[in-house]
């Protein structure tokens, strides 16, 4: 998946949506969502790089908890078939839950 195909299906989850962050005053009301590459996997074969994977990180920010919004972005990674690892913590600084969607494409 390239930038273009992550960003139209990051359209399709519906909510309000960044690269990384939101620049400094510009976050919207909570539920968001930020995504970012923060490296990538490869494959190698005879001292070349054969494949690679990008990760890519689903971060959804939440003033409380909401199964429905998570279900709504699972639908639409599992329409993909991307297989994905979650988990969830609490920010207490924010005041908001984070929870994570980690993946390769």
């Amino acid at each position: 998946m390239n930038y273009e195909e992550i960003n139209e299906m990051m359209l399709e989850m519906g909510l309000p949506f960044a690269y990384h962050h939101f620049a400094e005053g510009e976050s919207p009301k909570p539920p968001f969502l930020i995504f970012l590459s923060p490296g990538e996997n490869t494959f190698g074969a005879d001292n070349l790089m054969y494949h690679s994977f990008k990760k890519l990180d689903i971060e959804l920010y939440t003033d409380e908890k909401s199964p429905e919004t998570e279900a709504e972005i699972e639908a639409v990674l599992k329409h993909h078939h991307i297989y994905y690892t979650k988990s969830e913590i609490w920010i207490e600084s924010e005041g908001l839950y984070e929870v994570l969607y980690e993946m390769e494409v």
